[in-house]
């Protein structure tokens, strides 16, 4: 059985690469092989160690100066790249050797770009009065949340909903989904 394996960017708490994790370790076909950040002290990291899963840190020089990050994956053999809370611009020799797919807390086009992760996304929907939002995976390019859309779901947005309510029904999107599109984008490409 070809075995796909999957490489998990992700610079904060994890708790997608940790639904992610867990969804996989469950499957014969797809493995996570990896997790990477850019951030030393990210949450995921230590999920990932609890996983059993490898993990690397990478600073800026070795991801935008180098090709140090894409040797790794090369030699790792990685048919995806995940982003899970990933907050840096992926660069171009990263993009022309990988498919890459990422997770975005709204509905794209809406609320996307350059600053917009997190709670700063759900503040927006809720100053803004949205009467829904939802999650987004869409492929990744050269530019902040404008790839080609893969997946959407959404969710209600109450009146009385405050940020931290509508991360939570976020949440709930993105740890039920995200894993099954990743599946199915890996199994059903040639």
């Amino acid at each position: 059985m070809n075995v796909k394996k999957i490489a998990i960017f992700a610079s904060g708490s994890g708790t997608n690469a940790q639904a992610i994790m867990e969804y996989f370790a469950q499957r014969q076909n797809v493995k996570v092989d990896s997790l990477w950040s850019n951030n030393p002290t990210a949450f995921a990291l230590k999920r990932a160690e609890n996983m059993g899963v490898d993990s690397f840190v990478f600073n800026k020089n070795q991801f935008y100066a180098s090709s140090f990050v894409v040797d790794q994956l090369l030699e790792r053999k990685i048919d995806l790249i995940v982003l899970a809370g990933f907050l840096w611009l992926v660069p171009e020799n990263l993009i022309a050797k990988f498919e890459i797919i990422n997770i975005h807390p709204a509905l794209l086009p809406k609320y996307g770009g350059k600053g917009m992760y997190g709670n700063k996304v759900h503040e927006a929907v809720v100053n803004n009065k949205e009467l829904e939002t939802g999650i987004t995976i869409h492929r990744i390019d050269e530019k902040f949340d404008e790839g080609e859309l893969i997946f959407q779901a959404k969710c209600a947005v109450d009146p009385n909903d405050t940020p931290e309510m509508v991360a939570q029904k976020v949440h709930i999107l993105e740890h039920q989904h995200f894993p099954l599109v990743i599946e199915k984008y890996l199994l059903e490409k040639p």
